[in-house]
Parts: C-alpha cells; sequence; structure tokens
C-alpha cells in the first residue's frame, strides 16, 4: 500500500491530442494530474470526475448549459449518458487533479 503520490516520478500519458495526464492507480481508484491544452480534440466525456482546478480556465459543456470554471474551483461531473460533458480551453492551458473510480 502507497500512502503518497509522487507526481513528479510518474510519466506523462497523452491518451488524445491535448490531454495529457499522470495517473496513480491503487485500490480501485484513480488520482489524475492532467493538463489540457488549446488544442484539446472536442469529444463528449461519459466518465464521472471529481476534482480541482490548480491552474487555467476552462469551460464545460453539458446538455444543459456550459459553466465556466478556474483556479481553486471544485469540480463534480457524475458519470452516465444524462452527465456527458465536453472541456474547452480558455487559457493556454488547464491544469486540474481529478480522484475517480478505476
Amino acid at each position: 500500500m502507497q500512502y503518497k503520490v509522487d507526481f513528479d516520478s510518474l510519466p506523462w500519458e497523452e491518451p488524445i491530442p491535448g490531454l495529457r495526464c499522470k495517473t496513480f492507480k491503487q485500490v480501485g481508484r484513480q488520482i489524475r494530474l492532467i493538463e489540457y491544452a488549446r488544442e484539446l480534440a472536442p469529444h463528449w466525456c461519459y466518465r464521472g470526475h471529481f476534482g480541482y482546478v490548480l491552474e487555467g480556465k476552462m469551460e464545460i459543456t453539458f446538455d444543459t448549459g456550459v459553466e465556466v470554471y478556474g483556479p481553486g474551483d471544485g469540480v463534480f461531473l457524475p458519470p452516465g449518458e444524462e452527465y456527458r460533458h465536453m472541456a474547452r480551453v480558455l487559457t493556454d492551458f488547464v491544469r486540474v487533479i481529478f480522484v475517480e473510480d478505476d
């Protein structure tokens, strides 16, 4: 069991254009340091996320409207099609921490 996450020692992964992340997984959960770039490819996401915006500004589009997030904002995005969401970066980059089910 590991109790401290050293993000500096984790490699960056780039699962889609405009998004890179460092991921630590343990006991069915994961914590990710994510960096979104302006070039983030538009896509709908159906996963659930709980997180915190560290740097930058982004908007997230939902079927019901748009929310803008910036440094210090918490993010709560439930999983499922009815909560689908799409992020768009408004600054050069956005850095967030997300805790999710693995």
